[in-house]
């Protein structure tokens, strides 16, 4: 069931949640860091950045680590999205799958690398999408 956008907070506070996502994956891994883990905060960059655009034109989403599902909400809202902000809906696979011992393949640090990139691209388009400065 969607929230009350009246409640979520402002396109700000979830942007600034998606940069603090973004500042802890690019942190120095430790070694008994997974590499899993990191890419679990890049996924949540960019899934806060959406939800941060979705807050800003009013459209109400259903609180779920699906970035295709946000998507979708965007595009059927005339949001328009470059193919760049498209693929990161590979990033869902990072919410819920790999945070989790023998669920699937050991994630790499290309693997990571890959995740980074996206989740910065989401968070710079999302940023040039709303009002941040209020």
């Amino acid at each position: 069931m969607p929230h009350d956008l009246n409640d979520l907070g402002t396109p700000k506070s979830w942007i600034k949640r998606a940069r603090s996502n973004l500042i802890r994956a690019k942190q120095t891994k430790m070694e008994e860091v997974f590499w899993e883990d990191l890419c679990f905060d890049a996924q949540q960059a960019a899934e806060k950045a959406l939800k941060a655009v979705l807050v800003s034109f009013g459209i109400q989403f259903r609180f779920v680590h699906d970035l295709a599902e946000l998507l979708t909400l965007l595009e059927n809202n005339k949001v328009s999205l470059p193919e760049q902000i498209r693929e990161s809906a590979i990033l869902t696979e990072y919410a819920v799958e790999t945070r989790y011992p023998g669920t699937s393949e050991p994630v790499t640090e290309e693997d990571f690398k890959e995740a980074l990139r996206i989740a910065e691209a989401v968070v710079e388009w999302a940023e040039s999408q709303i009002d941040i400065s209020g």
